[in-house]
């Protein structure tokens, strides 16, 4: 804060120049925090979600990642106990993915550090800065969902967690 006032005394770049600047800086940090699209805990939390055996290619989609980095995957998970992949019944050319209890025993790991880490995250916040905070990105979520649709597509805009699958 201290910086932005500085150059704004010099009369140097605008407000919405230094909030884009936040953004992108918290950006950063959130993704240095959050497992990728194809990490094993966000597979072994969505199939948890899913609640039951699902195609490798609904689970490829839903993930959204190319197949060939879903099968990488789903057969470390399969190595590691955690997942098992079978022909389907309805489909012999495809496989169904579903979560063991060591599975089921990791998502539900990761589901609780990943809320620990939230509150970790807004620590600073008042719960009243925390609601002065969501209302204001809910707003703006809102306006850059109509203004820029292109830019939001498959970022989850419009779901109140931010990805439609978790």
């Amino acid at each position: 804060m201290k910086e932005f006032h500085e150059a704004r005394r010099r009369g140097e770049p605008s407000i919405s120049h230094w909030l884009v600047i936040c953004l992108r800086d918290v950006s950063h940090v959130m993704r240095g925090l959050y497992e990728g699209k194809g990490s094993q805990k966000r597979v072994l939390m969505v199939l948890e979600d899913l609640g039951g055996a699902v195609t490798q290619r609904e689970l490829t989609q839903r993930l959204g990642i190319q197949p060939g980095s879903a099968s990488e995957v789903f057969a470390k998970l399969e190595n590691a106990g955690a997942v098992t992949r079978t022909p389907s019944q309805e489909d012999r050319r495809t496989v169904d993915i579903a979560l063991t209890e060591a599975g089921l025993a990791r998502a539900k790991e990761a589901r609780a550090q990943r809320a620990r880490r939230h509150e970790e995250m807004f620590s600073c916040l008042s719960e009243g800065e925390k609601q002065q905070l969501l209302t204001l990105l809910e707003k703006l979520r809102e306006d850059w969902s109509s203004r820029y649709p292109a830019a939001g597509r498959g970022h989850g805009y419009g779901h109140p967690h931010g990805h439609r699958e978790e």
